[in-house]
Formats: C-alpha cells, structure tokens, sequence
C-alpha cells in the first residue's frame, strides 16, 4: 500500500515554533516528531510506500527521514517549488502510484486505521474517500430567525453538529487524469468538481481520537496528553515500547543543515 503525505505547509498557525522546524517534525511529547508517529502507524498498518511532498524547510525533512528504511518504508519525495494545494502534489505523481493510494496532511495524530479505510475505498466505486469526523459548535449567544422583520424562532444557545474532513482519504487516480498536472488544485476543487459530476465522494466515518496539529492550543494539548496518547496511537510500536526516542536527532539536523549557496535548491529525487 502507498500513502502520500503533505509536508510542505509553511504553519503559519504554529509560528513561532514553524520558523525552525516544518510543522510535522514539531516533537511531540519530547520523544516523537508527528511525522514520525505517522510514519510508524503506516508501517505497523502493511504499508510500504510513502511519498513525502515537501516545500517550506523541505530539506529537513528529507534529512531526518531518509530513506524511510527506519520503519521499513520505501520513501519518496517531491519538492513543491509553490504550493499545489491537496490534489496538486498528486496530479504530478499519478504516473508512479498504484490505482488507489491514500494522501493524507502531515500534521494529523490519529488512532484511525488507515489501511481499512483504504480498503473500504478501494472496494467501493467511489473515485474519493474522505475520512469524516462528528464535531459541535457552540453558539454563545441566543439565536433568531427572522421572516419580514418578525422574531419568528429562537434558540438558546444552540449547538451545532457538522461531519467534517479529517484530512485523510482514499484516492482512485483514475478520477484524476482528466485534471491538468502542475496546477493548484486543493481539496475543495477536486470534490465540487466530483460533485458537478454526478459521481460524488463516500464518507468513512471516524468515531476514535483525532487532532489537527493546527493552532498552538492543539500543539500544546498534544504534548500535555502524550503520556496517555502514545498507548493510543502507537498501540503495536516495538520501538515506543522499548523506550527508543529518535527524534531527538532533529534539532541537531536542524542546527547543523546549511544550504550550499544562498539559491540552493533541491532538485526531485527518489531516495
């Protein structure tokens, strides 16, 4: 099974903390970078191919995670010279992936099981599955409909119940030919395209823990609880259960990389 991992966002949200290191090598825990929990869920789940697409501090990335063979993966990269949105980074790699690949943001901590959900994709007829998420909003005020100037409803503070996308899903790259490779082409373009279509995205709903590593709140959540996360999310690791914390290589990586000259810039490459 192959994933594609999108690790080329700036973290605008994260800054200060994503102005030395890219947001999936923020360490979790003081043990593990989210990268790395990724990566070692993936494994454990019958991966065996990922492909990282890189952009902002792409080069430590690549630096820190190698060839991947640390959890027995195969890992690729593509450099995103500008930002190609969700689907961007895929169009350029459909000539190298297998019919139906999971893609998936590289700032998500999850206990989900991805290699169900890629199966539940690849057995259905559906050309995108999107992992979806219960989540409430509420309201903090008392709301009023209202009809030609008339109060004719009101709710006390109400709450409100969305499905929301999780950032994970199973893609058929045949439903991507048609689009042009090289583009932007972000995750909304590609399911109200599908929707104009007539051949509309299914829903894996997702019931377990899930947190998007978006806001300093949720980085610091995320550190808080790992104590009580790591059995969650990394219930079948061998090398969290010995103990192995290799993550603490990355401020060194960070410390030590410099660019060949001011212009550098890495070129594709399959590690």
């Amino acid at each position: 099974m192959h994933a594609v991992i999108l690790a080329g966002g700036r973290g605008v949200r994260l800054r200060p903390y994503t102005t030395s290191l890219p947001k999936p090598l923020m360490p979790i825990g003081d043990r593990y970078s989210i990268l790395e929990i990724v990566l070692t869920q993936l494994s454990d789940q019958g991966f065996t191919d990922v492909t990282l697409a890189i952009g902002h501090l792409g080069h430590l990335i690549r630096s820190f995670i190698g060839d991947g063979s640390r959890w027995g993966l195969r890992v690729q990269y593509l450099d995103e010279d500008q930002p190609l949105g969700t689907m961007g980074p895929v169009l350029r790699l459909l000539e190298e992936l297998p019919p139906d690949v999971l893609v998936m943001n590289g700032d998500i901590l999850t206990d989900m099981n991805y290699a169900e959900l890629l199966t539940r994709h690849r057995s259905s007829n559906h050309p995108l599955t999107i992992a979806t998420y219960q989540r409430e909003v509420n309201i903090d005020f008392g709301v009023l409909e209202i009809e030609s100037q008339q109060v004719v409803a009101f709710r006390e503070k109400p709450t409100h119940h969305y499905r929301v996308s999780m950032g994970v899903y199973g893609v058929s790259t045949a439903a991507l030919r048609h689009y042009d490779s090289g583009r932007h082409f972000g995750f909304d373009d590609l399911v109200l395209d599908l929707l104009d279509r007539k051949t509309p995205p299914a829903s894996f709903p997702f019931g377990g823990f899930w947190l998007d590593i978006g806001r300093p709140d949720d980085y610091d959540r995320a550190n808080d609880e790992f104590d009580t996360l790591a059995p969650i999310l990394l219930p079948h690791s061998r090398r969290h259960q010995a103990g192995e914390c290799p993550p603490a290589a990355i401020s060194a990586v960070a410390a030590s990389w410099a660019p060949t000259h001011p212009g550098h810039r890495h070129e594709r490459k399959i590690a």
